[in-house]
């Protein structure tokens, strides 16, 4: 019999969509509920019930239509699926009493009625499902034990199995009447003789995801893993186990995936009890979490060790608790303690453990991260720990999101992994090349350039020439600039020259809010004077234009400088995020090549040893003054039989730190070095002082 269960009920479902072996593929609500009891001692059948259920929308598919024989007038006249499920219960308990019975355990043809149909359904319409649909008996496999050389479970329809043990076919009229007569025929049969079959498999949904940790020697089955795409940044484990609910997921078994900046970017990797749960998750490609669709797609165990696994000892005994709620700090100050984030965190949201329960993320040499995973023992009180979202923590906004163990494991593993100076190989020094021309335009009010805002952070130049379509033709030469932030990485902003104001309108028009990599990118109109204050650390926004955040002092000139002869143009141009440099290099002599070197803006960590003048051929180290905000990043076009295109990106590597001044206050340009003798002066630079650096190609 079933487990400790005297009588089945036999059940069926049917959607407004695909049905049968592809029954939940496409999102369909439930219309039609069919069931009946069959008394597992005395052999005898109840009932036969019949029940529509109204759907949110009343649009069906042409198949549904053809098959169920309904119409619009008969699904009105319903009622919903929660009155429906009532009933069921109702209905089911009271035949059961009446047969003298105490428990029943639901029995379905496929368990896809179950786990792809009435659970993902119930999930988005935060319905409470009866206990009875978390436990049922799947026939086909109980037929399959009985008659191991019948045709494979996923194959087995009621028909087939009736015709497999010699039983005539049901000749009902309905659909759903006539299954479940047939599965009522064949469960007698597999009672009597010569079966005298007991069903005792009972498969179980689970009723929430287990949390817990991976350790990376884990023999993972890459059968059982799927990667999940699409997701909101904020999603959590058990926002994505609610989007797989009627699916088993393996304790521990959500990986939330991050970016290089340590930042969720939308794709999680699931890890399943076994391939056949898996093989149903892959039939919820471009499902809904809210109003955005997940795409899924398979993946491999090593895939999910990279991510959810670790070794950390620290780790394994901050997750060793069970049932925790997992809440990620982000934006700490370095200085912040244990003491201080409970008492940020206050006592409507304890803790769990205190000190014992918050893990502060840090670098191998013991320098804090500014990130932070706390442990709370309940929902209500990680509620009200995400309540403090964005407040503040001494003089910074505390972010607060749900996290992973997963999660958990990979942020450690990314920070522990990570080398404490930036190691790159000795290179020669090679004097600074001459450009073809100005490295930024002379500031102008015609609006003839455009700024592109809400890029992804992986986009580069190719992307953008990509996004411009045919509106590439209209860029002027070195026209693409990329705005980095003060540690040298995307801020996902992008300004383009078009060659007239005309080109630049249109551009705006055509591209705002046009996809790139699944996002949308704003395209505004601006001018060249704009762009230049932006690019050197000011600001544009609703209230206009704000100058960049220091003003610097004006230095003299030198006399007098030797540089090489200059070459015609760069063939390649690309930013390299430069390591700290300990001690001057020896000078070398060599072939001076020019796609090897640029005259280029550092970000404001860079720092050159102040005796570097001693170098070959370079200028000597001005005073210190600070550094602007944010980078520039230019492509170089080039010019070949195939026409013009942008040049790829090269690796660079920072050689040396130079001050450019100008000794007319009003003026305020900046150097570019050019020619024998002096430097040239750049005009139109908003700043009066400004570093170049020089970068070496690796």
């Amino acid at each position: 019999m079933a487990s400790h269960s005297d009588t089945l009920v036999v059940f069926f479902g049917a959607t407004a969509g695909a049905n049968g072996g592809k029954l939940g593929s496409d999102e369909r609500e439930i219309i039609l509920l069919v069931w009946q009891i069959v008394d597992l001692h005395e052999k005898k059948v109840g009932k036969l019930h019949r029940c529509l259920v109204k759907p949110d929308s009343l649009e069906r598919t042409d198949e549904c239509k053809e098959e169920t024989g309904l119409t619009v007038e008969d699904i009105l006249k319903a009622e919903p699926l929660d009155t429906v499920l009532q009933q069921f219960q109702q209905s089911v308990s009271s035949e059961v009493k009446s047969l003298g019975r105490s428990s029943f355990t639901l029995c379905v043809d496929s368990p896809l009625v179950i786990r792809q149909a009435l659970h993902p359904e119930t999930s988005t319409k935060n319905l409470v499902l009866p206990e009875c649909f978390f436990s049922f008996v799947d026939l086909k496999k109980d037929f399959q034990k009985c008659c191991p050389d019948a045709t494979a479970a996923q194959q087995l329809t009621p028909a087939s199995m009736l015709e497999y043990v010699g039983l005539p076919a049901v000749s009902e009229q309905s659909m759903g009447e006539t299954e479940v007569s047939s599965m009522v025929q064949l469960t007698l049969h597999l009672l009597a003789e010569p079966y005298n079959h007991k069903f005792s498999c009972v498969e179980t949904v689970k009723y929430k995801f287990d949390s817990g940790t991976c350790s990376k020697t884990e023999p993972v089955d890459s059968e059982t893993v799927i990667r999940a795409r699409g997701l909101p940044w904020q999603s959590s484990d058990q926002d994505i186990a609610r989007f797989f609910k009627g699916l088993s997921i393996a304790k521990g078994g959500v990986a939330l995936c991050l970016n290089a900046q340590g930042r969720r970017n939308g794709e999680a990797l699931v890890r399943f009890i076994n391939s056949e749960h898996r093989d149903l998750a892959l039939e919820r490609h471009k499902h809904h979490m809210g109003s955005r669709y997940i795409e899924v797609y398979k993946a491999t165990g090593e895939e999910f060790l990279k991510i959810a696994g670790g070794t950390s000892n620290e780790v394994a005994q901050f997750l060793s608790k069970e049932n925790q709620v997992i809440i990620r700090m982000r934006g700490l100050p370095f200085t912040a303690t244990s003491q201080e984030v409970l008492s940020f965190l206050g006592p409507e949201s304890p803790v769990t453990d205190g000190a014992e329960g918050l893990l502060f993320v840090k670098y191998p040499d013991g320098r804090p991260t500014g990130d932070a995973f706390v442990l709370f023992s309940c929902e209500e009180y990680a509620q009200n720990a995400l309540k403090k979202h964005k407040q503040i923590l001494g003089k910074r906004y505390i972010e607060l999101f749900r996290s992973t163990a997963a999660e958990v494991q990979q942020v450690l593993n990314r920070y522990m992994s990570a080398p404490l100076i930036s190691t790159l190989p000795p290179s020669p020094i090679v004097p600074v090349p001459v450009m073809a021309q100005p490295y930024l335009p002379a500031a102008s009010s015609s609006r003839d350039c455009v700024r592109l805002r809400g890029l992804p952070y992986t986009a580069g130049i190719e992307d953008i020439l990509e996004f411009m379509g045919e509106h590439t033709v209209d860029i002027k030469p070195h026209g693409v600039h990329m705005v980095l932030n003060q540690q040298g990485r995307p801020s996902g902003d992008a300004f383009i020259q078009m060659r007239s104001p005309d080109k630049s309108f249109m551009v705006a028009q055509k591209c705002h809010k046009k996809t790139m990599k699944d996002r949308y990118v704003e395209v505004f109109q601006c001018s060249t004077e704009e762009m230049s204050i932006v690019l050197m650390g000011g600001t544009l926004n609703r209230s206009g234009l704000s100058p960049p955040p220091c003003k610097l002092p004006c230095l003299s000139p030198p006399t007098a400088y030797a540089f090489p002869t200059p070459p015609s143009m760069l063939s390649e141009a690309a930013l390299y995020q430069s390591p700290l440099l300990a001690a001057p290099r020896p000078p070398q002599s060599m072939t001076h090549n020019p796609a090897h070197a640029l005259a280029y803006y550092p970000p404001p960590s860079t720092h050159v040893h102040e005796h570097e003048h001693e170098l070959h051929g370079v200028l000597p180290q001005p005073p210190s003054v600070p550094l602007h905000n944010e980078l520039l990043c230019s492509a170089t076009w080039i010019d070949g039989s195939s026409g013009r295109s942008p040049a790829p990106p090269c690796s660079l590597r920072l050689l040396r730190a130079a001050a450019a001044w100008s000794p007319d206050e009003d003026a305020g340009p900046a150097l570019q070095h050019r020619g024998q003798g002096h430097p040239q002066l750049l005009p139109g630079i908003p700043e009066k002082t400004r570093y170049c650096a020089l970068f070496e190609k690796l």
